[in-house]
């Protein structure tokens, strides 16, 4: 039998005593405190405040590392927790948004409650909130501008953790003011892990990673986002692999700008339409060719060697060989590059393209792609294009980063396990730290031209 609902609403007192038993430390900090002056005497335990104050300090310019990590997120946390979204302030705002609702029969005013606050980082916080009935995440998809500006922060990204809780990403000011050094170059092959790449730095100041075996990777950003700076990041990581021959460079470079200094280090280098056709052909003759091999032992997927290397393509400014070039040429390349990007990543064959403008007519095999970036666009629905539908909605605007060049290399991808946009920046890679690039990988090779077969 259900309970029918009562007019009247809960008293004051029993809410006061909910709260306290949802945030004990609020009532257990100052008995702890009441109880130490007492028992111990108030000199006692104004010696183990400070004592704990200095020790704190102490641990804070002698080990930074694991103060940042272990004790700084929890203090911050805390000191945002009880200031910036304390009870009635936080109330307001979601007020303001038209973020709540009211009991039909008592007129309570119902707001999301929040269970949960972390600080990563000094500039985003994530809170966790209890849904008030009847709401759901996609309301607050539909307010997140409103909520930002009104709480007077830069971004809020939103996410549903389970049912009846979501979880909001606050970027309270711009988390990347510097910019971030060029990987450096392993020196042993061993060292490279294809599957976990450093390339950048994420909102939370973790390390942004990508895979290179097994995905393909498809960068979007207008002109002067920093698009090369993935590419070229990933290529300094893979240094060694390059150098030993287990790894295999195949660029595309109508172009004919930052990679042309890669020629010299490239199994294969085209810079005209017809050229990257040519390459791209080969490509996929490559990919049947190691099909056939794996066929013929009972392979499932690839052993990185010598014998069976990784290919990488790269494709710099793909529309301009899709969609902008000489239509045959382009038919040709759509179809061969449709099969790298179905059949492909088994073989150990990835892809990766570049272009200025997503849309499915500009680069009709958009969506085989498996790892997607999106940098400083110029469009709104470019966003959505590239890191599918609603991203934008929650939380992903790239079309609003700024056109001034403190920004390239900055933009969003998707966190796979939550869907969440994450914002990242790529590291900044120097013509120096290309060139350096070059001569690291030509040191392990013998007469200039017996590892290469270059098509320029």
């Amino acid at each position: 039998m259900n309970t029918p609902k009562s007019n009247r609403s809960k008293g004051r007192e029993v809410k006061a005593a909910t709260w306290t038993v949802r945030h004990p430390g609020a009532a257990l900090t100052p008995a702890a405190l009441l109880t130490s002056g007492i028992e111990l005497g108030w000199t006692t335990t104004g010696g183990i405040l400070g004592g704990t104050a200095v020790g704190l300090c102490g641990w804070y310019r002698a080990h930074p590392d694991t103060f940042d990590y272990l004790a700084a997120p929890r203090m911050r946390a805390w000191r945002r927790r009880w200031t910036a979204y304390l009870g009635p302030r936080w109330n307001a705002a979601l007020r303001a948004c038209d973020l709540y609702t009211t009991h039909r029969k008592t007129g309570d005013e119902q707001f999301p409650r929040i269970i949960k606050v972390r600080a990563y980082s000094p500039t985003v916080d994530t809170l966790h909130l209890k849904l008030a009935p009847g709401q759901h995440a996609k309301q607050f998809e539909d307010k997140l501008v409103a909520l930002a500006d009104t709480i007077r922060v830069e971004r809020i990204a939103v996410e549903r953790v389970k049912p009846g809780v979501v979880g909001l990403v606050i970027e309270r000011s711009e988390p990347f003011t510097e910019t971030i050094e060029a990987p450096e170059m392993p020196y042993h092959a061993e060292s490279v892990d294809l599957k976990d790449i450093y390339v950048g730095e994420t909102e939370f100041g973790a390390d942004w990673r990508l895979a290179v075996l097994g995905q393909h990777t498809f960068i979007a950003g207008a002109t002067g986002a920093g698009k090369n700076s993935i590419p070229m990041s990933l290529l300094r990581a893979l240094a060694p692999m390059i150098r030993d021959g287990l790894v295999r460079l195949w660029l595309c470079d109508p172009k004919q700008m930052e990679f042309a200094k890669l020629a010299g280090i490239a199994h294969r280098y085209a810079d005209t339409d017809e050229k990257c056709a040519d390459l791209v052909t080969e490509y996929v003759d490559d990919v049947r060719r190691v099909q056939q091999e794996f066929a013929a032992s009972g392979n499932r997927k690839i052993d990185v060697s010598q014998d069976t290397p990784l290919n990488l393509l790269v494709i710099d400014e793909i529309g301009a060989l899709l969609a902008y070039g000489d239509g045959t040429i382009a038919r040709q390349m759509r179809k061969d590059l449709a099969i790298v990007g179905s059949q492909g990543r088994a073989t150990g064959h990835s892809m990766l393209a570049m272009v200025q403008e997503p849309t499915k007519d500009t680069v009709p095999i958009r969506e085989l792609f498996t790892q997607r970036i999106c940098l400083r666009v110029t469009a709104a629905s470019h966003v959505d294009m590239v890191l599918g539908d609603g991203t934008r909605l929650k939380g992903a605007i790239a079309d609003e980063i700024p056109n001034i060049g403190e920004t390239a290399g900055i933009g969003f991808v998707i966190r796979q396990r939550t869907r969440v946009p994450l914002r990242v920046r790529a590291a900044y890679v120097t013509d120096t730290e290309i060139d350096e690039l070059v001569v690291f990988v030509r040191s392990g090779w013998g007469p200039v031209g017996s590892h290469l077969t270059a098509v320029a």
